[in-house]
């Protein structure tokens, strides 16, 4: 067996990476961790980070259909869901209870239309 993983980084691809960068940063308050110019990389949580790539840049290009959806988990869905209306971020549904999954969650857009959930587990 080879070395364990020690990390995670899911890469998101943007037409405007600074836009992207400024609500990352600014809105949802993750820390940039590694600034590569045309790709930005944002701590999530231990070991997990999300990273923005100039799409004229990266590997791939933006896409308008976004199949990826980004979950962050934290404490209180409720709360988050206050603070982010606040920040006028377009949120897509109310927090709301998922009894078979055991969740509590709600989704959001970024500024490229890329879903972000934000989730509890009961």
């Amino acid at each position: 067996m080879s070395k364990p993983i020690e990390g995670l980084i899911t890469f998101l691809y943007y037409n405007d990476l600074e836009r992207a960068t400024k609500f990352y940063e600014e809105i949802l308050g993750l820390e940039l961790v590694i600034d590569q110019g045309w790709a930005k990389i944002f701590k999530v949580c231990e070991n997990a980070h999300v990273g923005l790539v100039d799409g004229k840049r990266g590997y791939h290009r933006p896409n308008p259909i976004k199949p990826v959806m980004v979950t962050l988990v934290v404490s209180d869905v409720d709360s988050w869901y206050r603070y982010l209306k606040g920040k006028n971020v377009k949120t897509l549904t109310e927090p709301r209870d998922n009894k078979e999954l055991n969740i509590r969650t709600f989704l959001l857009e970024d500024p490229e239309g890329y879903i972000i959930e934000i989730e509890h587990f009961y």
